[in-house]
């Protein structure tokens, strides 16, 4: 018999304290905290405090309580964590994030608000497919992951947003849009599938088998490297200053 395929490539053994790591998603989660580092690395000045505060926010709203909703919403990483956890943490997860969010009106000021409502409002709509599911497709996850964590990190640091603040947000939407494309198609081969057969004649005249690993392996791999290149690359930014 064919053994099940992980539901994602960073995903260990079901069980445990593992599901809560599998749960993290955190390459993923890494790459999209880099985008709030990206942006605040573009700002004239960097504060580190508003950094790590915007950085804790995100990962408490996107590493928590996004995949948590999503957890629940179909167990898409076919954890065993109790239903009852999975609402405790994503509770617990949208609080803090907004809590930070509100602090840090004392300094940023009542136009700073805009952003604690998309980000309350995006992390249940996206991952609940609220609203028949509309925000849940490709150009929403690249809207509301890549391009508004940079459009945040940005103004938490400068208090306002100019070019170079938008055209991060463009990068980070087009990457966030190439990662959609690439996840979906290793999602649905891991997830969903039953059995993949078939094979590529080349013109030389050897062949090759098509299974679920080898269409897999060059979907994963830009993924990982994709994932590590971000964060290396907001690293590099912050260390400019």
């Amino acid at each position: 018999m064919r053994a099940e395929r992980p539901p994602a490539f960073y995903a260990l053994a079901s069980g445990g304290w593992r599901d809560y790591v599998t749960l993290l998603h955190l390459p993923y989660t890494a790459w999209h905290l880099s985008y709030v580092a990206i942006g605040a690395a573009l700002a004239p000045e960097l504060d580190a405090g508003r950094l790590v505060a915007s950085l804790a926010a995100f990962g408490l709203a996107v590493g928590v309580a996004a995949h948590c909703l999503d957890e629940l919403h179909g167990r898409p990483l076919r954890t065993v964590i109790p239903r009852g956890m999975l609402v405790v943490l994503a509770v617990i997860g949208m609080a803090g994030a907004i809590a930070i969010g509100i602090a840090g009106l004392d300094e940023l000021g009542p136009r700073f608000v805009p952003f604690i409502a998309v980000g309350g409002l995006a992390v249940p709509a996206y991952n609940l497919e609220l609203f028949g599911g509309k925000l849940h497709g490709d150009h929403a996850f690249a809207l509301l992951w890549g391009a508004f964590p940079v459009l945040t990190g940005y103004f938490a640091q400068a208090e306002t947003l100019s070019t170079t603040a938008f055209a991060a947000a463009g990068a980070a939407y087009a990457f966030s849009l190439a990662q959609r494309r690439l996840s979906n198609e290793a999602r649905g081969i891991r997830r969903r599938a039953v059995a993949v057969d078939g094979r590529i004649v080349w013109r030389d005249g050897h062949d090759e088998t098509l299974d679920a690993t080898r269409l897999l392996a060059p979907h994963e791999a830009a993924l990982r490297a994709l994932a590590a290149g971000h964060v290396l690359f907001a690293i590099a930014l912050l260390l400019t200053h």
